[in-house]
Order: structure tokens, then sequence, then C-alpha cells
């Protein structure tokens, strides 16, 4: 890394380095000027697959997070309150302050060649984005990728980083050897509301861009469509605008829902909202008066609205990259018939495990 001079001391910031002293691992906290405002905290990880309980309702059972925290800064991310464990605050130091796993396909290779692994299908970006801006920097994927496919284990990606689209010859080969599933995030068509809420992502333009690119290249790229936000993204003209878009762009399949508030990211987001839209604070504060979920009375009128829109476009149900994919036979590498894109697997999210994935 060229960052070995832009190393942070206690006095240059002294809240973060305070904060991250427990942090296994740590082996040092950089800044550049390309990453303005950025600080990535360096660690040697001695695991990068994380087991799913067994109780969870998650379709996979095992997850690889290369990062904790994210550039792209989605005002309603889930994964904002998992900063509070490094005694970070969930907003702008989950933007901000990111920990970087940068052994991460090493640690891969030796916890994928243990004679316990059993090759279950191994899920990316269900906590924070792979292939956020750090990626282009550390080029943890790559990596990542070929120790999955060249031990046979069956894995899926889920981002909004036009990052990827560098990987897809990787993933081309990848898929003659496993199943693999890809999915963009992408909820909204709007480039001015997109900027404000999702002030780092790449645009829906570019993100509708990389879906094309990826069928062009015989891949599946399903969509996940979430979040859905009430009196923001929930009408008619919104819906319809937004599956067309897929549709247009080749996108597989698409699974769509509501916008879902946990502590952490529900104050945050909650005083995104006050600032852009104070109006519609205490619509919210209603509709999300029982907790993290929108009411249920809701959540049925936007299932059936997400129906009649994606019927009429022909879009299939549940984004489906992550269900079923299941290990090649003793976890060998099994070639696909010549042609075959990688397997796509079939079935819908069920609510907990979409609002997991955000």
């Amino acid at each position: 890394m060229r960052w070995q001079e832009q190393r942070i001391t206690d006095d240059g910031d002294a809240a973060a380095s305070a904060a991250l002293l427990p942090l296994a691992g740590l082996v040092r906290s950089v800044s550049t000027p390309d990453f303005a405002g950025i600080t990535f905290h360096e660690v040697a990880a001695k695991s990068v697959l994380n087991r799913v309980p067994p109780t969870s309702s998650l379709p996979f059972s095992w997850t690889i997070n290369p990062f904790r925290g994210c550039s792209h800064a989605c005002v309603y991310c889930f994964a904002r309150k998992t900063h509070s464990y490094l005694d970070l605050d969930t907003g702008l130091d989950f933007d901000a302050q990111l920990v970087v796993k940068i052994n991460a396909a090493e640690m891969l290779r030796r916890e994928l060649a243990r004679p316990s692994w059993k090759h279950e299908h191994v899920a990316l970006g269900t906590n924070t984005d792979p292939y956020q801006r750090a990626e282009g920097r550390y080029g943890l994927m790559p990596g990542i990728i070929m120790a999955l496919a060249e031990s046979g284990t069956p894995f899926s990606i889920l981002t909004k980083g036009t990052l990827l689209a560098r990987d897809i010859p990787l993933l081309r080969e990848a898929s003659t050897s496993v199943p693999i599933g890809m999915g963009i995030s992408l909820a909204l068509v709007d480039p001015v509301l997109a900027g404000a809420i999702e002030p780092g992502t790449p645009s829906p333009k570019a993100r509708l861009a990389l879906i094309s690119r990826l069928r062009e290249a015989g891949l599946p790229c399903n969509v996940m469509a979430m979040p859905i936000l009430p009196w923001l993204t929930d009408g008619d003209e919104s819906l319809d605008r937004l599956f067309g878009a897929l549709v247009a762009a080749g996108a597989t399949g698409v699974s769509a829902g509501p916008l879902h508030l946990r502590p952490g990211s529900r104050e945050w987001f909650m005083q995104w909202l006050a600032r852009h839209y104070p109006l519609l604070v205490p619509k919210y504060e209603e509709l999300y008066r029982g907790g993290s979920y929108a009411s249920k009375e809701y959540r049925d009128w936007l299932t059936g609205r997400i129906r009649i829109f994606r019927t009429k476009h022909g879009l299939s149900a549940g984004a489906g990259f992550f269900r079923n994919l299941s290990p090649t036979p003793g976890g060998a590498p099994v070639p696909a018939p010549a042609g075959t894109p990688a397997a796509v697997p079939v079935g819908a999210a069920t609510e907990s495990a979409q609002a997991s994935l955000f």
C-alpha cells in the first residue's frame, strides 16, 4: 500500500483510535486524499467465514463480509447497528470509519481447506457491500471468488457497487465450476432521491447498466428492490418506472419490500427524514410505531401493488439469487454444460431474510 505515510495517530484521529483499541487484529489505521474523510482500519482477521445461527430463517448457512462499515452511506442501512459494537456511532462513523480485513482471501483459503468444511452456500453482501469504493483499492474480491470456486463452494453476491464489472470474467469462469447467484440492489431510479438517500452509491443508471453487462456475459442477474420507501417510492408511477427499467436492463427476477428500520438505522433515517421531508415524520412514526417493520396493513397493501406491476412487466417473483445453491458432490468442481449460465436459484425471499440483507 502506498498509504504507509498516511498512518493515523492519536493526535490526528483520537476519537476513532480510542474506540478501536479493542479491535482484534488491528494492524494500522490509514487515510488518503483519494478517500477524503474516510479512515481505513486494517485488520488481520482470524476468520472470515461467519456461521449463520441454525435458528435463523435465512436461506444460507455462511456469510463473508470483507468490510465493516460502508462508504455507500445509505441512510437506511440495517448494518449501522454493528458499528456500536466497536464503540463507534451508527451514523457518520459507519460511513467513514471502515474496517478492512486485508487478509480475507488468505484466511478464507485456510478455512475452506479444512476437512470439516461441507461446501455449503456462502453469501456475500449480507451486511456491508463487498464492492464499495474501498474494494477498488484493496482488491479483496478476486481472491475470495477464486478461493470459493476452486474449493467447490457455491456462493452468491449482493451489491450496489459497479466495481463488480471488473470481476465479470472471473465470475463467468467461476460459474463453470460452482453454482453462483448474482444480485443487484436497486430500489429507486430517481437520481435526485438516490443521491440524497444513498449518497455514496453508483447512480441508478450505472446499476441498470451493470445488470445489462451481467446478462450480456451470460450470468443471471436478479434484483433486490428494497427498500421501497413509504410516500416516496411506493406510488404507482414510481413502481411502474422501477420495474420497467429493470425489465429493460434484463433483470431475471426481482424481490421488493418496504423499508425496515432497526435500532441504529432508525434514528439516523429519521434525522434524515426530518431534514428532507419533515411533513412525513409523523406519518413514519405512526407507520413504524410497532417496531422495525411497517404496519401489517401497509405491508399487505404494498405487496398487492408490487404484484400488479411485477405482473405487468413480466418479472418473476423473488430475487432468488441466494436460495437453493447446493454444493457440488463432495465439494469437487463440476463443469456446467457448454453454454449454460450460472445456476439461477428459485424461490422468494422471506421478509426476515430480505431485511437482513441491508
